[in-house]
């Protein structure tokens, strides 16, 4: 699924990226939380590994056409 520009309601692409992360990583991201703001993506919450947050710029930058994704996750 690709967002492409935003054109949709700025919650809605957050909602739809979120769903996205969240299935690409098997829920192991705690307190996840997706915004866009501008004309980027910005992906927040904690995880136990880097290969999860990976996992989630890669899922985000697999849904959006046009924005640029600021991955914020930490690794604790």
């Amino acid at each position: 699924m690709v967002v492409g520009t935003v054109t949709a309601p700025r919650q809605s692409v957050a909602d739809q990226i979120e769903r996205v992360v969240r299935s690409r990583t098997g829920g192991r991201i705690r307190d996840l939380r997706v915004s866009v703001r501008g004309d980027r993506v910005v992906i927040s919450g904690e995880t136990s590994t880097f290969y999860d947050k990976q996992l989630a710029s890669h899922a985000a930058l697999q849904s959006v056409d046009s924005l640029l994704v600021q991955n914020d996750l930490v690794v604790a």
